[in-house]
């Protein structure tokens, strides 16, 4: 029975143990365990920071638009509060931040240029108005 067992062994279990062995480098698992993850913690970290800075700016921009004259004679006319307005904007999400921002800062940008009259910013901030509280009234 013995000499089965060993013979077993040799024949069977240890030639198969050798090739696993062999067939792997010799550092893999010296390597697996040292091995960062995909994304380092650094880059994680800083594209953490990134997207926080563009959020900030972003409710900025919106800010400083609905912060203008214009801005202020809409929400009159359309009976919104800028209270309403400011506490709405930090809830709105990165994409949407991103797009209304970037609609405030081209249409302040044509408005200064003479692109828009007076009466053209006034719409585009009554739709930017709507548009905030039909976000706000989703979430």
């Amino acid at each position: 029975m013995r000499k089965q067992i060993f013979s077993l062994l040799a024949h069977g279990v240890l030639p198969g143990v050798l090739v696993c062995a062999l067939a792997f480098p010799q550092d893999i698992f010296s390597q697996a365990l040292q091995q960062d993850h995909i994304v380092s913690s650094q880059s994680m970290q800083q594209q953490l920071e990134d997207s926080a800075a563009a959020r900030q700016r972003n409710i900025e921009t919106l800010n400083n638009f609905l912060s203008s004259p214009t801005a202020q004679r809409a929400m009159q006319e359309t009976h919104i509060t800028p209270t309403q307005v400011k506490t709405a904007i930090p809830t709105l999400s990165d994409e949407e931040l991103a797009s209304l921002a970037s609609r405030a800062a081209d249409a302040q940008m044509k408005f200064a240029a003479g692109s828009f009259t007076d009466h053209d910013l006034l719409i585009i901030v009554i739709v930017v108005l709507i548009i905030i509280v039909v976000i706000l009234a989703v979430h």
